[in-house]
């Protein structure tokens, strides 16, 4: 088996952009790249949008901290892991500008306005709560917590981050996707990222080797990403691999996840989440024998995802989806609002924004839980703003709502990496 594996991973690994003497690759390296298979034999897209490590001067000369500090929202080597994509007829996109730089796993105008010297516009989110934990599109602070900027952006630079990495990368990906499903009727997207250990180490899951947190995390919107026998045959085939394997919690899927998942147009999308203590040292920012392990597991499970019997996924959602706490939901799932792609100058329609949720007292009454398809947005933890310097954690755990909010009402399934 290591021979083949070693010749797929050849084939997917690409050479890249050349490094510089500091590690780093140089600051003109494309937004994007595609490792793509000579012919596509599997209906699956896997995308890594957190691996890119392209640190421009520009950039570095903005930021108050050094290089190895903005590498801590890195999600290192993950496009290294799932290399070996092309090797199995499967195509892998990877974001190669940084995670600090710009977030892609963020609707296209998720934005702190307290970031900006001038004022942002009314289409600009600037309620969510991963804006108030400082990791919205552009990100105030890493993943520490520390501030990222010496001072003040103009939203102009906003504008040409977007246009420059976001709009291209969602383009592609969008193009990935649907020639996917055109070609084999239906199209599941692998979102690939990675955790810090310490971020699921407050779940409690025990298990896998020896941790006493999940090593790996699935999550597809708590079902309404992908059909259940996508994360069950992911769940089964991990846990008999020996991984502590944990749904939803405390990641449930990002932006990726919602917004390209859609079982009943035969599209279908998984997040995974590897913890980075099973092969990185995550002080030295440096591999561990173990990735080689992890990148042969990983092979294993998209060759076994893209296997599954195509009439299983056509029955997704037959029955409806289940809302962690809503209970049944039928009709048309909500989306966030400013649904990429946007409308010249990013006005998003009313058919982009989040239907109204039936009221409490409706629930109670027992009367189905059916999405109007008004503009009125509902009075959630959406529309509330936490406190500043306390959510980081309450972020990593998404059945806890950071210190602030007045409801949980939606916050675990709208929190994300």
């Amino acid at each position: 088996m290591d021979a083949s594996f070693d010749a797929q991973r050849d084939a997917g690994a690409g050479a890249g952009p050349a490094p510089d003497k500091a590690g780093i690759p140089a600051a003109d390296a494309p937004a994007f790249d595609i490792l793509a298979p000579q012919s596509q034999r599997l209906p699956l897209v896997l995308a890594s949008p957190h691996s890119g490590n392209a640190y421009s001067a520009a950039f570095l000369a903005s930021s108050r901290l050094d290089a190895r500090a903005l590498r801590k929202s890195e999600d290192c080597f993950v496009d290294e892991i799932f290399a070996f994509a092309p090797g199995l007829g499967v195509p892998l996109i990877r974001a190669l500008f940084p995670r600090a730089y710009l977030d892609v796993n963020r609707e296209a105008y998720e934005l702190d306005p307290e970031m900006f010297a001038d004022p942002l516009p009314a289409y600009v989110n600037t309620r969510s709560p991963r804006v108030a934990a400082g990791l919205g599109t552009i990100a105030r602070v890493v993943a520490n917590g520390e501030d990222i900027y010496r001072g003040k952006l103009r939203f102009a630079e906003a504008l040409d981050r977007v246009s420059r990495c976001y709009t291209p990368y969602h383009n592609a990906l969008r193009r990935l996707v649907d020639d996917t499903r055109d070609a084999f009727g239906h199209a599941l997207l692998i979102d690939c990222h990675s955790m810090p250990s310490a971020s699921t180490a407050a779940t409690g899951k025990g298990g896998g080797r020896g941790g006493n947190h999940p090593e790996i995390v699935l999550g597809d919107c708590y079902g309404n990403a992908c059909a259940p026998a996508v994360i069950d045959a992911a769940e089964e085939f991990l846990r008999g691999l020996g991984y502590a394997v944990s749904r939803n919690n405390p990641y449930a899927g990002g932006y990726t996840t919602r917004h390209y998942g859609r079982p009943r147009q035969g599209i279908h999308a998984l997040q995974i989440e590897i913890a980075r203590d099973l092969y990185m040292d995550e002080a030295a920012l440096t591999r561990l024998p173990y990735l080689n392990v992890l990148a042969r597991h990983m092979t294993e499970l998209v060759d076994t995802l893209g296997l599954l019997p195509p009439h299983g996924l056509d029955r997704a959602d037959a029955a409806g989806v289940r809302h962690p706490r809503l209970g049944a939901i039928s009709g048309p799932l909500p989306r966030p609002c400013h649904s990429f792609p946007l409308f010249p100058h990013g006005q998003a329609s009313a058919r982009h924004c989040p239907p109204a949720l039936p009221s409490r007292k409706k629930r109670a009454a027992g009367e189905p839980a059916a999405f109007s398809l008004g503009r009125k947005r509902p009075r959630s933890a959406l529309r509330q703003r936490p406190r500043r310097g306390v959510t980081i954690a309450a972020l990593h755990n998404m059945n806890a709502p950071p210190a602030g909010f007045k409801s949980k009402k939606n916050f675990s399934c709208i929190t994300s990496r």
